[in-house]
């Protein structure tokens, strides 16, 4: 029986938003996958290359440390979701005797017995899911220093699991950022100092420091610098726009020091910017970290001058050398960002030709003209819906994926097998300026009749609250699928038919200027109804994230996205909050 405990209905968000790259930041592939036993899963185990632990206090209770391990089912597909198959975590603790003592919270499904814990769970899903977390305090009479390590291996009838190995040390560095004042109403062309502070807090030095900025399209931070390396809609799946630096900060930042930028970043805003956000992060500098926050991605290193942090407050005395980070949950910060600006979006339909029993494809859909990108960041909703009537006497015999049969009034319909009279088609949570919903629809003429037509309209995504407020144009929202018009020069972006009025543009998609963000490319997009399928069998996007299939983007390129955030820089630590913000936003 599938459980849905707000606890294990955490750890599903988890896995949803790790796949996102919310957990990326912390979260360290294990050993190579070992090869797959008769076709199962292969559920890679990962966490942190290392925990620290608050030393053993004097007098008082012991401070815990979370030890969160992750699952990543990176082979499999959407839709081989398994909500019953039962799995076992072990942790073997005996390499942690007299550094650590091992608890678990009341509700968690781990048991901890001797030199052993061992968690339960079910269900074998695609991409990144967190089980219960260890809660580790420093063994009474150990010393600062003092380490160990944690094996922790899987198994399942339904999958196999690649081990993972995490070091526990005493102490460690415990590096704190700042929050800063931002002015987050904003208008194009602003721009904001970010004299970005941070301390440590911990008992030990932090031998480096990595400083993480994740920032979404409608904003920019101009200088490149030569000790930091970008990547564009990288890494993890925040979605196309947005932009990740990683900064390795040499010097020694002490225990009781606190440090900022010997130059304040510079935050401009943007001709692209509407709803934007970013994330700030600080960790100490590791190879293991920068593997982690990289995830995989692609990245590329600046050109200018060199980033540097100096002290503004002397360390206290008997700072020591070397650790890790005592309280990762302090180490970012983010600021969301609120731009008066518009976006055009413009619906275009299509022309299409046959006699009785012929099968044509109309290719349909919006673009989004600009200047604004439009993301929904924090909530993660659609920006947008195309909302298609099947023109009379035409039957749809294959739709777009990502597209949902209603009834002709709009309304909820459950079979979404048979032909409908109507098809409504969601946005992901991002549309950027130039992208937008490129739409394949086959459809079969079943009667002839000159110049049928089927309003093809670009909306909000509630059908009760239809205005896009963004848009200062709704005129174009609405164009015209036509079937055996009169004469070649019949316009689908007639004047007729429709309650919203015709937009009068020509049938063919509207064209825009070259997206001067040269560095993306065209891919497809990720999301819980995705198919790949190709014009023939789904649906494409153009400059949108989630759900939908494959086409090749026109307008300006579409980066892909490899799932809000988001949210992707941002550390593990993000997964909490994110998903928080989430909720609060569906509900506000």
């Amino acid at each position: 029986m599938t459980r849905f405990s707000p606890r294990a209905a955490l750890r599903r968000a988890a896995g949803s938003l790790a796949a996102a790259g919310l957990l990326a930041a912390a979260s360290l592939a294990g050993a190579a996958a070992p090869a797959q036993a008769a076709g199962l899963p292969v559920l890679a185990i990962g966490g942190p290359a290392e925990t620290a632990l608050h030393p053993y206090p004097e007098s008082g209770e012991p401070l815990h440390s979370t030890l969160g391990i992750t699952l990543d089912n990176t082979g499999a597909d959407e839709g081989d979701e398994d909500y019953e198959t039962e799995f076992t975590v072990t942790f073997d603790l005996s390499g942690i005797a007299g550094v650590a003592d091992v608890a678990v919270e009341d509700t968690s499904d781990c048991e901890v017995t001797g030199t052993k814990a061992v968690c339960t769970d079910q269900g074998i899903w695609p991409g990144l899911r967190g089980i219960d977390d260890l809660l580790l305090t420093a063994a009474e009479g150990s010393e600062e220093g003092d380490s160990g390590t944690i094996r922790v291996t899987g198994q399942s009838k339904g999958a196999t699991f690649t081990p993972f190995t995490t070091r526990v040390t005493v102490g460690g560095a415990d590096l704190v950022m700042e929050e800063l004042p931002f002015k987050e109403r904003t208008n194009p062309g602003d721009r904001q100092k970010a004299p970005i502070t941070f301390a440590n807090r911990g008992t030990r030095a932090a031998d480096g420091v990595l400083l993480g900025l994740v920032y979404s399209r409608g904003l920019d931070i101009p200088e490149r610098y030569s000790n930091c390396e970008y990547t564009e809609g990288g890494p993890g799946s925040r979605g196309p726009g947005w932009t990740t630096a990683l900064c390795s900060v040499e010097g020694s930042f002490e225990a009781g020091a606190t440090y900022t930028l010997a130059t304040p970043l510079t935050i401009e805003v943007t001709d692209r910017a509407y709803y934007d956000m970013f994330v700030y992060s600080i960790h100490e500098n590791s190879a293991a970290q920068r593997t982690a926050q990289r995830a995989g991605a692609p990245f590329e290193r600046g050109t200018g001058a060199v980033l540097k942090a100096v002290p503004v407050k002397a360390p206290a005395k008997g700072a020591t050398a070397r650790g890790g980070d005592l309280n990762p949950w302090d180490n970012f910060h983010e600021a969301d960002f609120r731009t008066e600006n518009t976006a055009d979006f413009v619906a275009y339909g299509d022309k299409v030709a046959g006699a009785e029993g012929t099968t044509v494809t109309a290719d349909i859909g919006f673009r989004n003209e600009g200047p604004a990108w439009v993301g929904y960041v924090r909530s993660g909703e659609p920006v947008a819906t195309l909302d298609f009537t099947v023109p009379p006497g035409t039957t749809v015999t294959a739709k777009p994926d990502r597209c949902r049969a209603v009834t002709a009034g709009g309304g909820y319909r459950e079979d979404q097998k048979s032909p409908a009279p109507r098809y409504v088609c969601d946005t992901s949570m991002s549309v950027l300026d130039g992208g937008g919903l490129d739409l394949p629809f086959e459809l079969r003429i079943d009667r002839s009749s000159v110049g049928a037509e089927g309003a093809v309209t670009v909306r909000g995504p509630w059908l009760q609250n239809p205005k896009l407020p963004f848009d200062p144009k709704p005129a174009n929202n609405t164009a015209y699928l036509i079937v055996n018009g009169e004469g070649e020069g019949a316009d689908s972006g007639g004047t007729t038919g429709g309650t919203d009025g015709g937009s009068g543009e020509p049938s063919t998609p509207p064209t825009s200027a070259p997206d001067p963000d040269s560095s993306e490319s065209p891919s497809g997009t990720t999301g819980p109804s995705e198919s790949a399928s190709s014009a023939t069998s789904g649906g494409g996007s153009a400059g949108t994230t989630g759900g939908g299939g494959g086409l090749a983007a026109t307008g300006s390129a579409v980066l892909i996205a490899s799932g809000t955030a988001a949210a992707a820089l941002a550390a593990g630590l993000l997964l909490f909050l994110a998903a928080r913000r989430r909720a609060a936003a569906r509900h506000a």
